[in-house]
């Protein structure tokens, strides 16, 4: 099922180059079956069309105070239909506006009357964000119960790097997802690994695995979606990790493990889903090995099992392993499990899942085995955040 059937979101889109991606924001929401309502300041309309708007949402955009088919009352009724409001992008003029309480247009005055919860997605030059002016509007809206999401950190469209962009179409949606999650991790400080190691034979050369990274991210972002403050160690992947989560980049196995030493004391809750490498070289060289005729000899030494050195703690956190088997998962899974000791083992076919978009997994606990049906990866990890809560809960 779609993450937002039947919300009624209100979109706010302001004067600048990123009211682009608010085009794009509208076609995530209602792909989520989210209802749109686009609010559009004159400004915005010099950037994109009123109809580009209207196509995508299926419903009418209102840009004007003065021409409004409610009698007068579209500042008031548009709220009031309204689950959840967002400004995206929010222009450093309309920051200013609703920090001081402005209301000389349709956005601007619904955003002063409304009843919905309200968020905000800035965006604009790094000057303009850094200015005290700014800082100050954004820390009156915070105290005013608005929620900031973002901005961003990057080129801009200026030319130059730095705070100011408007967080990506994709990262808005999962914040809306978000907003409307249930809070079941609520407080809770999550450590998750993600990705593959690569374990070094030589400058050139190295031993690795086909992990994509791409359901321990997904598991990040429903961490966090489920209220979660949520650290993600993540070997070399080409994904975006999710926005709010904090991000400890690592190579080697051993790298995880010592970014999991230095983290793990904090964490209630750790969530082992990387690939991590069972061998190393035994010796890495420092050279090139140069190529020749000969048969080669590669010696390889067990890395540290970094989920059972965690779950062996004096107080450990409530663990959660992963295990991509090929073969007998359920029998081969449950001895992972007893083995490592831990309360819940997720586990999947190997050559189904690596480097998929999708995954069908099976979750093993004292209760026996859960089977997940095959979904998108972020639709299973959103199950086994609740599964995991569930049982946290019940063992806490």
């Amino acid at each position: 099922m779609p993450q937002l059937t039947e919300k009624r979101i209100l979109l706010g889109v302001t004067g600048g180059i990123a009211a682009y991606k608010a085009a794009e924001l509208t076609r995530l929401l209602v792909k989520a079956g989210a209802q749109v309502r686009v609010v559009m300041t004159q400004a915005a309309t010099q950037f994109v069309g009123a109809q580009t708007f209207q196509a995508l949402s299926g419903k009418p955009v209102i840009t004007d105070l003065w021409h409004d088919a409610d009698n007068g009352m579209a500042h008031i009724n548009l709220s009031r239909e309204a689950d959840l409001a967002i400004v995206a992008p929010a222009s450093a003029d309309f920051i200013a506006k609703l920090a001081l309480g402005l209301a000389d247009d349709m956005l601007s005055t619904l955003c002063l009357a409304r009843t919905c919860p309200l968020l905000v997605a800035p965006a604009m030059n790094k000057q303009m964000w850094d200015n005290a002016a700014t800082q100050r509007n954004i820390a009156q809206l915070t105290t005013d119960g608005m929620v900031l999401i973002g901005p961003a950190y990057g080129e801009q469209a200026c030319g130059e790097i730095g705070a100011g962009r408007m967080l990506e179409p994709a990262d808005l949606c999962a914040a809306i997802v978000a907003h409307f999650a249930p809070r079941l991790l609520a407080g809770k400080c999550v450590l998750i690994t993600a990705g593959p190691t690569i374990e070094k034979i030589d400058p050139v050369r190295a031993i690795t695995n086909l992990s994509s990274g791409k359901m321990g991210y997904a598991v990040a972002l429903a961490a966090l979606e489920a209220g979660a403050s949520v650290t993600l160690i993540s070997g070399a992947t080409c994904l975006t990790p999710p926005a709010g989560a904090t991000i400890v980049n690592v190579v080697s196995a051993a790298d995880m493990l010592n970014a999991v030493n230095q983290h793990v004391a904090t964490a209630d809750i750790f969530i082992s889903v990387a690939a991590v490498a069972d061998y190393r070289p035994e010796l890495a060289h420092e050279q090139k090995i140069k190529k020749s005729s000969d048969t080669f000899t590669l010696n390889l030494i067990p890395n540290v099992d970094i989920l059972t050195q965690v779950a062996q703690r004096p107080q450990p956190p409530f663990c959660v392993g992963f295990a991509a088997e090929t073969e007998n998962l359920i029998a081969n899974g449950t001895a992972k499990r007893q083995r490592k000791n831990i309360p819940l083992l997720v586990v999947n076919r190997a050559q189904d899942a690596l480097g998929s978009d999708s995954n069908e997994v099976t979750l093993l606990d004292d209760h026996g085995a859960h089977a997940l049906a095959r979904a998108d990866k972020l639709s299973i990890a959103r199950q086994i955040i609740q599964h995991l809560a569930n049982l946290y809960k019940e063992l806490k």
